[in-house]
């Protein structure tokens, strides 16, 4: 897994911030995570090939989160886009598009879905042959989901220097790697461990913008490899992040610390902040493992 970020601000693009966009790779897959105004900026100046994205996945409808989607879609016309597109988020999602649509004007010349989720559940909704995706519920001033995107186990790996050794046909391969062993002409077993080594364990990546602390969200993405988690404010401002449904810095790196998460990347900071020092003093005293995002940063997962 591969994750681009687009944008790491919080109302306005300010400081050299700009809006919430994630472009996550998975295998053969893209997955684009929100899609505040100017994402399509985003993209070319950072020359991140996008065409491959399939599913979009919308955290809420706050216009910092989704004012550049109609762009992008309407721009995929203008590209003469034929591939199927999905964009998953919480309910007024549809309305948004077909509204826009109806009213600019616009033909889609490639089949587009809207799916609305239930943003008080955990639920998977979507799948494929190597990636989940599920649904977290967040806690915001308005209905708001994060995204947990899985990677499936894979099969084991098998040595191509005993596919040499026992001349094991292509259509032995499949049940080797699936953890069969191997029966030579002559009746011998070959062990399974002997023949392959284990793939890459699989990898997870927790979008979590906007919410307030949840102990929900801990137990959603507990293990998760990479935790994405806003951040808008510092603890001075910690009571203006409960009335407008934000966390600290500080909150968000104990909820990694509760979720026992490999890794905490911080963002969605506040226009008001020059620089992201003190957000991350502040939470590497609860969670060492922590770092800021930076515009056009690539991370793995």
């Amino acid at each position: 897994m591969q994750l681009i970020v687009l944008g790491s601000g919080a109302g306005g693009p300010f400081q050299g911030r700009n809006y919430t966009a994630h472009l996550l790779k998975s295998g053969s897959e893209t997955f684009l995570i929100d899609c505040g105004e100017g994402t399509q900026h985003q993209l070319y100046h950072y020359r991140v090939k996008y065409d491959g994205v399939a599913q979009i996945f919308i955290s809420h409808l706050h216009g910092d989160h989704v004012y550049g989607l109609m762009g992008l879609i309407t721009s995929f016309c203008l590209k003469r886009r034929t591939d199927p597109l999905t964009i998953y988020g919480p309910a007024g999602l549809r309305e948004l598009v077909e509204t826009i649509s109806r009213i600019s004007g616009v033909w889609y010349p490639y089949e587009l879905s809207v799916v609305e989720v239930d943003t008080t559940v955990h639920a998977k909704v979507f799948e494929s042959k190597h990636n989940e995706v599920w649904s977290i519920p967040l806690h915001h001033r308005t209905l708001c989901t994060g995204w947990l995107f899985k990677e499936k186990p894979r099969p084991d790996n098998i040595l191509p220097e005993k596919i040499e050794e026992y001349q094991i046909p292509f259509s032995a391969i499949p049940a080797i790697k699936s953890g069969g062993d191997y029966t030579l002409p002559n009746g011998t077993i070959v062990p399974h461990g002997e023949l392959t080594v284990p793939a890459k364990a699989p990898r997870s990546y927790a979008f979590c913008s906007d919410t307030a602390p949840s102990e929900e969200v801990a137990r959603c993405v507990a293990g998760v490899s990479l935790l994405y988690h806003e951040a808008t404010f510092t603890n001075e401002h910690h009571e203006e992040a409960a009335y407008s449904g934000h966390s600290t810095a500080e909150q968000a790196a104990d909820i990694a610390r509760q979720a026992g998460a490999e890794k905490l990347l911080l963002g969605h900071i506040s226009s008001r902040y020059r620089d992201t020092e003190q957000h991350l003093l502040e939470a590497k005293a609860v969670f060492e493992r922590v770092g800021m995002v930076t515009e056009g940063g690539e991370y793995e997962v």
